[in-house]
């Protein structure tokens, strides 16, 4: 039997696919997942990358990945909060990233907020705006190769 997911529980899987895919390396299936969606950062919200392709490389170039193919996180999102608005959602979440690069222990390296709208097209909750907010930051050298402002 197929189960058909609540409106509040598709959205939150959205959220949740997203940790799952950039764990795994899989960053084109990131751009797959975001190709209606703009990317911006900060309280001020600065433009970011748009649409599969932009993102997609965004991650290729800026994402540090290690032999199994993976960046060796474990991103934790968490405390989704659902605004619905007829085919429009509002969330507001939290996420935690973890990492344990080659030769070293597990490190929490940055948590933040994600402020995300995501739209219904097609019959699919589809991201559509994500803005990255970052509260706490750890050593990130192993997982970027850009620093944080």
């Amino acid at each position: 039997m197929t189960m058909v997911p609540d409106e509040a529980t598709a959205i939150a899987n959205e959220l949740y696919r997203y940790a799952e895919l950039v764990d795994a390396g899989r960053f084109d299936e990131v751009g797959e997942l975001m190709e209606h969606c703009t990317f911006r950062y900060g309280p001020d919200g600065v433009d970011g990358p748009s649409g599969a392709r932009a993102i997609e490389a965004s991650y290729r170039d800026t994402v540090i990945t290690y032999a199994d193919g993976t960046p060796r996180t474990r991103h934790i999102t968490a405390n989704p909060i659902i605004e619905l608005d007829g085919d429009t959602a509002r969330v507001r979440s939290v996420y935690t990233v973890f990492q344990q690069a080659p030769d070293s222990g597990t490190e929490t390296i940055i948590s933040g907020r994600y402020h995300d709208t995501l739209r219904r097209i097609d019959g699919r909750w589809r991201f559509v705006e994500r803005c990255f907010l970052v509260d706490l930051v750890g050593d990130l050298s192993r997982h970027l190769r850009f620093k944080l402002p």
